[in-house]
């Protein structure tokens, strides 16, 4: 953990701990035309989950007038998570969000979503994670064992699980798990009721205001270097009749995640002007956090991209854990004509 992550832990759980509500306001809305007097094209937006520091390149890309320049009105409304955004989005009540991407390979390899295509990534490695505290004696992934874990039934973290523990020498079937809900799951942890949860590796700062303990952290990234993180989505059908807009689009809001990645003070005030129960402590340090995700050394040299050998393998790891009831290809979920290129 860094100086500035402990530093803000205690302000970050006012915010991290619920969803706020996102306005629409920004350069963009303020004038719906281009400098050359064209109309803007409006599009809706929604974040993976709330509006929380590591989505906040959305409202850069707004503030800084990149949308505009794409030739976009854009509103930014938080999202729900992979399932809600998808299903928004192909229900046409949203055009572009980001999901996690080993979750839409489960949501597609197991009949649960369709219509919808990958077209950049946010993150190059999965943010999926283990977290326990210090106390609980659990330094390695081997330590798992004989230990409580806690998750939701669904998530991708505790549905890996499996194939991570293989991966990383665990007998799994030494490890337990119990349900819970992703809005308790930090609380459970702090009261010992469990030796760790699941979690995102950016949620750092607010297990240690919830707990008051240093967290100790698993990511699976360490052994599972192929899977992705966040992908930006938009519907088979924006992808097929207006691919153009798509590249624009995914450009500007590429653009929004580098400049808050480079400025993550900045991009954190930002989200704090548009949403007022930001805490800019926080929202900067998650930027911190996420920030060796969004780049690594099997990325390419361009922010966003997406390779078909990578998705593949990922594909190969659900298979291998038994999560996918039908065979996939990359193709299915990944419109690579559309990606950056590396």
């Amino acid at each position: 953990m860094t100086r500035l992550t402990r530093t803000v832990a205690a302000a970050t759980l006012a915010t991290a701990l619920a969803l706020v509500s996102a306005c629409s306001g920004g350069s963009d809305s303020a004038d719906a035309k281009n400098g050359d007097g064209t109309s803007l094209e409006k599009v809706t937006y929604l974040t993976s989950f709330g509006n929380f520091g590591r989505d906040s390149y959305a409202w850069v890309a707004k503030d800084k007038g990149f949308f505009k320049e794409a030739g976009f009105d854009v509103e930014i409304k938080p999202g729900q998570g992979t399932g809600a955004v998808i299903q928004t989005i192909v229900g046409g009540q949203a055009d572009f969000g980001p999901i996690d991407l080993t979750g839409g390979l489960l949501q597609v390899g197991n009949g649960v979503a369709k219509d919808f295509v990958a077209v950049a990534a946010i993150q190059q490695r999965t943010m999926a994670a283990i977290v326990s505290v210090e106390g609980k004696n659990i330094a390695t992934p081997k330590d798992l064992e004989g230990k409580k874990l806690a998750d939701t039934p669904g998530s991708v973290v505790r549905n890996l699980f499996p194939t991570y523990a293989r991966m990383a020498g665990v007998d799994y079937t030494k490890v337990t798990w119990v349900n819970g809900e992703a809005q308790t799951l930090m609380g459970t942890l702090a009261s010992g009721q469990v030796d760790g949860i699941g979690q995102f590796v950016v949620g750092q700062p607010t297990v240690e205001a919830v707990t008051k303990k240093k967290p100790v952290v698993l990511p699976y990234s360490n052994v599972m270097q192929d899977l992705y993180g966040n992908a930006l989505i938009t519907s088979s059908k924006i992808a097929k009749e207006n691919p153009e807009k798509v590249k624009k689009f995914t450009a500007a809001l590429l653009k929004g995640l580098e400049y808050a990645l480079a400025q993550p003070q900045e991009a954190a005030e930002i989200l704090k002007k548009n949403v007022d129960a930001t805490n800019p402590a926080a929202a900067a340090a998650e930027l911190q956090l996420m920030a060796a995700y969004v780049r690594s050394s099997n990325s390419g040299t361009a922010i966003g991209t997406l390779d078909s050998d990578r998705v593949a393998k990922s594909i190969a790891i659900l298979q291998g854990a038994g999560a996918l009831k039908s065979n996939i290809t990359p193709d299915q979920i990944i419109d690579f004509s559309l990606v950056p290129k590396a």
